[in-house]
This record gives structure tokens, sequence and C-alpha cells, in this order.
């Protein structure tokens, strides 16, 4: 069953999003992740805004989990630091 890493943020520092952006992409084509919405256009209906969305797809929770925890993404989030503020949630989804 796919899951998702669901990712709000408010950029803070361009410069460091820069700097993390190809880190966190490397990290997702190594574990076999996909992305399904990266920044782009949006609504925000209900609750905070946030100027960016990104969603990426993975094959289960095992996988985006380890992902996320890999050395390779932490390396990514040092690199951002406080360049962001961000809601970070990893999701499990339906069953096919």
């Amino acid at each position: 069953m796919a899951a998702y890493w669901v990712v709000r943020v408010n950029v803070l520092d361009s410069k460091k999003l820069q700097a993390y952006a190809p880190l966190a992409a490397a990290v997702v084509e190594a574990h076999g992740g996909r992305y399904l919405a990266r920044a782009g256009a949006h609504e925000t209906t209900e609750g905070s805004d946030y100027g960016r969305n990104v969603i990426v797809c993975w094959p289960d929770m095992a996988t985006a989990q380890t992902a996320y925890h890999s050395p390779e993404y932490q390396k990514a989030r040092d690199v951002l630091g406080d360049g962001a503020e961000r809601l970070f949630v990893i999701v499990d989804g339906l069953p096919n």
C-alpha cells in the first residue's frame, strides 16, 4: 500500500531552500519515491496557509519512513535548517 510525504512549507530563506532541494530530490529518487506535487498553484480552503506544498508518493510506509530517517535526508534537513517553517506528515494511503 502506498504512503505519502505531505509537506507544507513557508520559505524563510530561499538560498537555504535552494541548497536543500537537490539533496531532498536525490533521497526521493534513491528510495523510489515520486513527486506528485511540488509547489505550484494551490488554494488553502481551511486552516493556515503555507506558500509551498509538496506531496511525495512512496511504495509503502516503511520506505517513506526509511527515506525520511536516512542519513542523506537528515543531512538535507540540516542544510535547510531554519530556512523554512514546515508541517511534515508521513501518511499511509488507502488499500487498492
